[in-house]
């Protein structure tokens, strides 16, 4: 996989919905360099897995050519935004970094909150605390926590991240969130946030309805409860049918050296792994072009 070297290939594991090496199989056939694992509940959570079942899945991965890109450790809700769920959330992300480790991987995934726009309100404040401790942690162990994009704007995200007494919380690039929720451009929100990026999706979709992202991330992280239907605001599509302009998308991420893996996250369709198998002949054929 030559044409990949600047960018690696990853597929979200738990996207095919099969067994563990099953799944594994499945990944390496389609063609991945690593993979992305959910480790918050199940099978892949810290406080299931024994040394020996690590030692284990790590040995099935490796056997197949592949590598965990990164570990998906997002635990809902708010994110870090209330300070009385902080304790208990920061020590299971700690839990879910020595986990990563094991797997040879330095690399976590999370969603924190929607980062309010006044950074003087006391919520802005509560993330600020809660993910300068995840970063010291992270940084110490030579490891990142990834926020994924989405829930706000590129450079109310960078000011954040600039305002943290470590670098050791960096960015989980999804451009099609914010292409479906923030209305914001992904080609632009790369240069912003250069600086951060460590770990993308390849994801594509499109805006059906603009709202305050506020009310979709609140939405999800209340569970559903409420009458909105998220069909009427975004839709998510296969790659390439959707309003990610991937051309220039990854012109911007050669054009700062990421290096790094484009991980295909298909979250809802009736064929996950055939979408995800197209979506790899989509990204090859878009590198190729790229790279002339």
């Amino acid at each position: 996989m030559n044409i990949m070297r600047q960018f690696h290939l990853g597929i979200i594991f738990d996207c095919l919905g099969l067994p563990f090496e099953a799944g594994m199989k499945k990944c390496a056939s389609l063609g991945a360099d690593g993979v992305q694992l959910y480790a918050v509940e199940g099978e892949m959570a810290p406080e299931n897995l024994t040394s020996a079942q690590i030692s284990e899945k790590r040995h099935i991965i490796h056997e197949l050519g592949l590598e965990v890109s990164a570990l998906c450790g997002d635990l809902g809700g708010h994110g870090f935004a209330i300070r009385e769920e902080n304790d208990r959330k920061i020590e299971k992300s700690k839990h879910i970094v020595e986990l990563a480790l094991e797997l040879g991987c330095h690399i976590v995934t999370t969603h924190i909150g929607v980062v309010p726009a006044d950074p003087a309100c006391d919520t802005y404040k509560v993330m600020q605390e809660a993910c300068n401790r995840l970063a010291e942690f992270a940084y110490k162990n030579n490891a990142r926590f990834a926020i994924e994009t989405g829930p706000e704007p590129a450079d109310r995200l960078k000011a954040f991240l600039d305002s943290l007494s470590s670098k050791g919380v960096a960015v989980n690039f999804d451009p099609a969130n914010l292409v479906m929720v923030t209305d914001d451009d992904p080609v632009q929100a790369v240069y912003t946030l250069r600086d951060y990026i460590v770990h993308t999706h390849a994801k594509d979709g499109v805006m059906l309805k603009k709202t305050d992202p506020r009310v979709i991330y609140d939405f999800f992280a209340e569970g559903g409860i409420g009458d909105l239907r998220m069909s009427d605001y975004f839709l998510e599509t296969p790659l390439g049918q959707g309003k990610v302009d991937f051309d220039r998308y990854l012109k911007a991420l050669r054009d700062i050296d990421y290096k790094g893996y484009l991980t295909i996250e298909r979250e809802v369709g009736s064929d996950p792994a055939a979408d995800i198998q197209l979506a790899v002949k989509f990204l090859k054929e878009k590198i190729i072009l790229v790279s002339h």
